[in-house]
């Protein structure tokens, strides 16, 4: 198999392994999944789930690969996410971007799914300075 026929996803909130989606969307299709962070800014959404927007923090996440690429289009229907609207259309984006190792060392290019900053304000979230997210350790719930 040649790295042309892998599909990587850097996921960051419900699709992360223990989370709520990843049994339901990722955990029969995955070939391998590792701790991995990209740049940007990570909010807690008042949902239950999380935003990413572009910036420069660390978020942390897992980078998933699968060999299947229809897993994109399941990924896109859970993120309603549609590549024939405009951005600002979406709830979410889906974008390829750098994903590094926790040491920083390059992994590559991987898909992930990003909302405009503006969107996110206007739900309400919350930034997540420490660029992690988990529904078991939500800034959001009763605090």
């Amino acid at each position: 198999m040649t790295n042309d026929e892998i599909i990587k996803v850097f996921v960051y909130g419900t699709l992360k392994p223990g989370e709520a989606n990843y049994q339901q969307f990722c955990a029969d299709y995955v070939v391998a999944a590792r701790e991995a962070l990209a740049l940007g800014q990570l909010f807690d959404l008042p949902f239950g789930y999380p935003a990413m927007t572009p910036g420069s923090f660390k978020v942390y996440g897992v980078l998933l690969s699968f060999t299947n690429p229809d897993v994109l289009q399941q990924l896109d229907w859970l993120e309603d996410y549609d590549p024939q609207r405009a951005i600002a259309e979406n709830e979410y984006y889906r974008q390829q971007i750098e994903v590094y190792d926790t040491s920083l060392a390059p992994l590559g290019k991987a898909w992930t799914y990003l909302m405009t900053l503006e969107q996110a304000r206007t739900f309400g979230g919350v930034l997540l300075p420490d660029g992690w997210w988990s529904s078991h350790k939500s800034v959001t719930s009763d605090q």
